[in-house]
Parts: structure tokens; C-alpha cells; sequence
């Protein structure tokens, strides 16, 4: 849809200490990666589609209206880099998908005639023990 080389170039990556496995490691290497896109200011998309990308990725914008993505999944910070851009590319390419109508179904004849005679069985079956009740 987009070239995923143009996108990495217009993200920016913050990285900090990650919480998780890793051992002695964990203390002292930034493995946890923060990818930064800025939706509004991209060459990538035109106005239309990033209206739609900043109406449909509300929820993951941080309070500069920067598209975030978080990852510290792996020990590397360079696989938590390249998760965070692939994540990001999936979540863009589905706001991007339009979306399907739907199409307004009727139920069949059979269907309908189930239903109301498993109705009448019930509607009868009470009837029954209400008289036998009495």
C-alpha cells in the first residue's frame, strides 16, 4: 500500500529500559522501543487518508497528535524496533481498508416456519404444566 522504507525514514524511535526478560540486562540496555509517526505532516498519505488515519488511530495518538507504537517484546532493541514498524504498518493498512457494506439479509421461509412451531411447542409445553399445576 505504502513503501515501508519512505515510512521508517519519517519515524522517529525513542527507547528506555524495558520492563520484562532479560536478566542483569534488563537494568542496564534500552531495549524497549517507542515509534513516534506524525500523521499530518506525512509525504505518504494524502489528505483524505490521513484525515481517516487520525479519525480511525485516535486512541494510539499521544498528546502532540504523534501516531505511537510500543514494543519490548524481544531482548534487541533492534527487533523491537523492526516489530514496532511492522505493527504500525499493519494498524495503518487497516484504517486504511475501506469498509465493507453490509448487505440486508432475510431469513428463509424454513427458518421462519422453525422458529414458530418450536414457538407453539414451547408456548404448548407451558400451557400443559400450567394446567397440570392447578
Amino acid at each position: 500500500m505504502f513503501d515501508p522504507i519512505i515510512f521508517e525514514q519519517e519515524c522517529r524511535f525513542r527507547t528506555s529500559r524495558s520492563s520484562g526478560k532479560g536478566g542483569q540486562n534488563v537494568n542496564k540496555v534500552e531495549t524497549k522501543v517507542e515509534l513516534l509517526f506524525d500523521i499530518s505532516s506525512s509525504a505518504l498519505f494524502d489528505d483524505e487518508q490521513k484525515a481517516l488515519l487520525l479519525q480511525k488511530l485516535a486512541a494510539r495518538l499521544n498528546a502532540d497528535g504523534r501516531f505511537s507504537v510500543v514494543c519490548e517484546e524481544e531482548r534487541s532493541q533492534l527487533k523491537n524496533k523492526e516489530l514496532a514498524v511492522e505493527k504500525a504498518i499493519a494498524l495503518m493498512e487497516k484504517a486504511l481498508k475501506p469498509v465493507k457494506p453490509r448487505k440486508k439479509t432475510k431469513p428463509s421461509q424454513a427458518s421462519v416456519e422453525k422458529r414458530l412451531d418450536n414457538k407453539k411447542r414451547v408456548a404448548e409445553k407451558k400451557r400443559e404444566r400450567k394446567i397440570k399445576g392447578v
